[in-house]
């Protein structure tokens, strides 16, 4: 079957999302997790020692700018000895360069001295964004843009983040995991929203807005 980006939506519309076995497999399977990984938004939790580093704004963090880099920097395996292994093929890296170029997709990137050394993307629907993967090159580079994106995503009105699973990195944020009816409900009721806004906030916000807009109770 031809993995197009119009299957892709579907998919995820579903709460379905694609992985492939490695960077070199041709084929991809469809994932649908007995539990899924999510975060709350109005429980997302800063730890204190990564607060204190937000204040001093150690990166530039832009939306957008460079899509397919990040993708590429998540699929490496090189220079990282926790990961050996990526699901990240040259098809998914091409149907979501296209979704991105279609603005379901977005990444959100930490550049320190012009040089991308951190970030994250995921897919967009209304008011779902479903997080796909982050990598880092310099400490708290992945942190940093996860807790810009939570901040993004309550000032534009999302009701959910997705993140397909859970790890001891994400628990420390506060993501949970839920069942896959639950899920699905969840997903539901965040894709029927349709006053949603991935762009409402300023890209000029400073940490101390950003870690206000994440505190915020929605």
């Amino acid at each position: 079957m031809e993995i197009t980006t119009e299957l892709l939506l579907s998919a995820y519309m579903q709460g379905i999302f694609p992985m492939a076995e490695s960077a070199d497999a041709e084929d991809i399977y469809w994932v649908d997790p007995e539990l899924r990984g999510i975060f709350p938004l109005d429980k997302f939790h800063v730890p204190k020692k990564l607060t204190k580093t937000i204040k001093t704004e150690p990166f530039k963090v832009k939306i957008n700018t460079a899509f397919r880099e990040v993708m590429r920097k998540c699929a490496k395996t090189t220079g990282h000895p926790d990961r050996k292994n990526t699901w990240i093929n040259e098809t998914i890296l091409s149907r979501y360069g296209e979704l991105h170029d279609l603005g379901y997709a977005h990444s959100v990137e930490c550049w320190q001295d012009d040089k991308l050394v951190g970030g994250l993307y995921g897919v967009s629907l209304n008011g779902a964004f479903c997080g796909e993967s982050m990598f880092h090159e310099v400490t708290d580079a992945s942190k940093i843009a996860l807790v810009y994106l939570v901040a993004r995503l309550k000032v534009g009105g999302y009701r959910l983040l997705d993140t397909q699973f859970i790890t001891d990195h994400l628990s420390q944020f506060g993501a949970i995991e839920i069942p896959r009816k639950e899920y699905r409900a969840r997903l539901n009721e965040a894709i029927s929203q349709d006053k949603t806004d991935f762009y409402s906030l300023s890209e000029d916000a400073d940490g101390s807005t950003i870690l206000q807009s994440v505190t915020q109770t929605s």
